[in-house]
């Protein structure tokens, strides 16, 4: 019987089709917490046992050492107007060994802990995704990270120490006009022959774009898809072309056919960023990343870094530009005042301020969840994936809200703008590393639900491999997990999860645990339903895969947001942000629940559409967060305390007090000092001891001579009016320096004077 059911669930198509480059993706990296979230189950005792870390005093010391002097160096204006970096800034980057964070000592790196590098790049790229992305490329996927973990020893002698010290400016060649996202699709060629002199060599043919630093790189690590049709390395390649399979081959700036020297122009800041074309470029076999034997594993190598990398860099990015959206918001919305108040105490922008507090405070605990655990040995993929493509959105929204908050001051460009470049920038991190709409409705379900479920993959195997009794053991354990959960989320949607076991967890966020271990059982059943009912249909149902990816990414963040409360000791301050970020996680599981049963087809679809939607919205998992969660999470960046001070850790907060954030953070803390005052007066205002329709500095002097307040408060308050208009000046510029001016060459120049 079940081999008959095996060979009809393969011919009927109930199960997916794995191509070779499929498997190798699926077979790459760990399952981690997504194992037990594709189960139906948040494991809340495993959860608060896995590591959530911090860094080294080494570490520690680097981000306050040179990381700070870098940022001190950078002028982000100037940068963007002349599209260059400075020769001494690029120099100062290598000689401070940031192109070796990722490599070992013993090869002249820094090696630091995959926490600590994303912390670099979260503090570094907000101030400057020009300078970060002199640091971001070397120390991700490319050459470092290829040659360190598959290439020969005679490769990471050579290679390793020149790259720690910046010898070599890396850029790695993988997109191609016709292989975006679909990676595994590129047309670059390399040809194994013999020369005239009769030594075996690679001719490569290619055109590669988007390629991030190939303008300035003197080595590129070039994917390409291999042929030997005359099996001169004695592999026997099994198509009669030779395909031995996608090769990593590194190149040299210089090589005979390699043009390397233009640019694109991206959006936002104007990182290095351009085409490779190569015409009958050769080089020796010794140029394989790992050397012939590695000839056609390049796609293996690329799955496996890219399992655990897609949670670093542009995660680190996206939380690094959220906390300078949370502090730089924060502060504004008290230093601006309309209608007599600050801006922060009228509920369109508090609501907003709210936002940003809890979502900054959310991202940033994925962000060391993940890269704890990868720290600790784990490469999970989906979970990296959901980094990836959540992270950068969500930070997007973050940066729109901050615009608003800003008002004219965001929408002026100049030296003083603190959140345009941001904002101008977020798409790019949106768009590279695997597009966010590909990455959602394609790999994170498409993906997990066969490598992450407990059976899929098992089944898959028994009926790949015609194993009927591994078959049989799997799908009866399947059928067996099936109904266990669907009894436990009936129960659980009766008691609204309120048997979910909790053990152990702050009293305070007993309830929100409870309600993500419901979630994580519904979804755990309807992920089975999709796999039993639509089954290998669902590779073409992006619209529905990106709901369940919406619903694993929620679980994911807010179990996140969970451990890092407890990590940190339940700091009782911190309480309003994670209660706004849970309960904006309840509410888009919720969304993303109803998204799922009113788009679900095969024999349930009928159900999922009409009682199922009802029982929904009767008996919900969550909703939107109320005006009083926004209200309480904005008050905590709001005053200038350490709390605020803390929840900005890792944010570059400049020397110069004369311009952009330096200014708006000065005056920040003289208006905290001088709120105490500034409520005392209108305390007496309201008491009719003052008169009213006055701003406090403006009858500071009044007030000292009721008594109200003393000639230090008269000072700070004066002090901090001159702050505050001070603070939310803007740019203007002098026409020679508005307006280009075209060279005799036909080049656009300005002069650099502003504010004339």
């Amino acid at each position: 019987m079940f081999a008959m059911l095996m060979k009809w669930m393969s011919s009927a198509g109930i199960l997916p089709r794995l191509s070779e480059t499929e498997r190798e993706a699926l077979d790459a990296g760990t399952v981690w917490i997504d194992g037990d979230l594709f189960a139906g189950r948040l494991d809340v005792e495993r959860l608060h046992r896995e590591p959530y870390g911090r860094l080294s005093d080494d570490e520690q010391a680097f981000l306050d050492g040179p990381v700070e002097e870098l940022l001190a160096r950078t002028d982000r204006y100037e940068i963007g107007r002349t599209k260059r970096v400075p020769d001494e800034l690029m120099q100062f980057i290598k000689d401070q060994g940031f192109m070796g964070l990722a490599i070992p000592r013993e090869y002249g790196g820094k090696q630091f802990s995959t926490l600590a590098i994303s912390t670099i790049l979260a503090k570094i790229g907000p101030v400057s995704s020009t300078v970060g992305t002199l640091v971001v490329i070397p120390n991700s996927l490319g050459a470092g990270e290829l040659v360190l973990h598959y290439g020969t020893e005679a490769q990471k002698t050579h290679y390793l120490p020149r790259l720690a010290r910046g010898q070599y400016v890396p850029c790695f060649g993988l997109t191609e006009p016709g292989a975006g996202s679909d990676a595994a699709s590129i047309k670059a060629e390399g040809l194994v022959f013999r020369d005239g002199d009769g030594r075996v060599r690679i001719r490569l043919n290619f055109r590669k774009r988007y390629i991030t630093l190939a303008p300035i790189a003197d080595l590129c690590t070039i994917a390409c898809r291999l042929r030997d049709p005359d099996n001169l390395l004695g592999r026997n390649a099994p198509n009669p072309d030779g395909d031995l399979g996608i090769t990593c081959v590194l190149v040299h700036k210089g090589t005979p056919g390699l043009d390397s020297g233009r640019h694109h122009d991206p959006i936002g800041d104007p990182f290095y960023n351009g085409p490779l074309v190569g015409k009958d470029v050769v080089v020796g076999l010794d140029a394989i990343i790992g050397g012939p034997e590695r000839a056609g594993q390049g796609w293996t190598m690329l799955m496996q870094q890219l399992a655990g990398g897609r949670a670093v860099s542009l995660p680190a990015g996206a939380v690094g530009t959220a906390k300078l959206t949370a502090v730089a918001a924060g502060a504004y919305s008290m230093v601006r005042q309309q209608f007599g108040i600050p801006i922060g105490r009228m509920e369109g922008v508090e609501e907003k301020i709210g936002r940003i507090a809890g979502l900054t405070y959310l991202l940033e605990a994925s962000r060391v969840f993940a890269c704890t655990a990868i720290d600790n040995g784990q490469q999970p993929p989906v979970i990296s994936a959901v980094l990836k493509a959540y992270t950068t959105e969500i930070s997007q929204q973050l940066v729109i809200d901050g615009m608003d908050v800003f008002a004219g001051a965001a929408v002026m460009q100049g030296p003083q703008n603190i959140l345009g470049m941001a904002y101008k920038s977020a798409p790019v991190a949106i768009t590279v590393e695997g597009a966010n709409i590909l990455t959602r409705t394609l790999m994170i379900f498409g993906q997990g639900a066969t490598r992450c479920h407990p059976y899929a993959l098992k089944v898959l195997d028994g009926v790949e491999r015609r194993d009927v009794g591994a078959f049989r053991g799997a799908l009866l354990g399947w059928i067996g997990h099936f109904l266990t959960g669907l009894l436990r989320a009936e129960g659980h949607f009766l008691t609204r999860g309120l048997f979910v076991r909790t053990s152990d967890v702050a009293p305070e966020t007993r309830r929100y645990h409870q309600l993500l271990g419901w979630a994580a059982t519904r979804f755990g059943v309807m992920t089975d339903l999709a796999m039993f009912a639509i089954g290998g249909r669902l590779k073409r149902r992006g619209k529905l895969t990106g709901r369940y990816a919406d619903a694993l990414a929620w679980l994911v963040l807010g179990a996140s947001c969970l451990r890092r409360y407890e990590a940190e000791g339940r700091k009782r301050e911190d309480l309003p942000m994670l209660q706004y970020a849970m309960e904006h996680t309840l509410g888009r599981l919720q969304d993303a629940f109803e998204g799922i049963y009113r788009n679900f087809d095969g024999p349930l679809g009928w159900w999922t559409r009409t009682l199922g939607v009802f029982e929904l919205r009767l008996n919900p998992i969550g909703s939107a967060p109320k005006d009083a969660h926004s209200a309480r999470a904005a008050r905590c960046i709001q005053s200038d305390s350490a709390q605020f001070r803390r929840l900005g850790y890792g944010v570059h907060l400049p020397r110069d007090t004369s311009r952009g954030l330096g200014r708006l953070l000065e005056a920040f803390a003289v208006i905290s000092r001088a709120h105490p005052a500034a409520e005392r007066i209108i305390q007496a205002q309201k008491a009719r001891r003052l008169p009213r329709g006055y701003l406090p500095a403006q009858i500071a002097d009044e007030a000292q001579r009721a008594g109200v307040i003393d000639a230090s408060e008269v000072a700070l308050l004066k002090q901090a009016l001159g702050t505050r208009l001070e603070a939310i000046e803007v740019d203007d510029f002098a026409p020679e320096a508005y307006f280009a001016r075209i060279d005799d060459d036909g080049a656009a120049t300005y002069d650099r004077a502003v504010n004339a």
